[in-house]
């Protein structure tokens, strides 16, 4: 079953169950989705529609604390909510300790040096790593590795 048969498959459970919030999340996500396939010109990949899924799971993240710096918890614990509707679709995320040794062997893959090869070093990582790790996260231990 394809990721977008099974998030159709979740929206409609949360439609019968007459789960608003959740129905609200699903839409959401559908139309992100939908949005992505129309600007492609064709029917999304599993790997491009994790793609789409991590940008929102990304945008609920920042909103949410975004709400929670400006008072509304309310309205972040809503966001928050959503993320963990949409993490369910996401790869396995990688621990601190196997992010750790990517980040190394992409080092010595590209023979990076110092801070200045941070790019490098972050490209390499991040194909590796595609939909199982922030970038944030991974660009935090790039500069700590590094020494930046």
């Amino acid at each position: 079953m394809s990721l977008q048969s099974r998030i159709e498959n979740d929206y409609k459970q949360a439609f019968r169950a007459n789960d608003r919030p959740a129905v609200s999340a699903w839409r959401m996500l559908k139309s992100s989705i939908k949005n992505r396939e129309i600007e492609v010109g064709r029917e999304l990949t599993d790997e491009e529609t994790i793609e789409v899924i991590t940008r929102e799971v990304k945008k609920r993240r920042e909103a949410s604390e975004q709400f929670g710096r400006g008072g509304r918890p309310d309205l972040a614990t809503k966001e928050q909510a959503d993320v963990a509707l949409y993490q369910k679709y996401l790869p396995e995320q990688l621990t601190e300790q196997e992010l750790q040794g990517i980040v190394r062997q992409a080092i010595t893959d590209v023979g990076a040096t110092g801070p200045s090869d941070i790019g490098k070093v972050m490209a390499a990582v991040m194909a590796k790593v595609k939909g199982r790790a922030d970038g944030s996260a991974v660009q935090v231990m790039v500069k700590k590795t590094l020494g930046a």
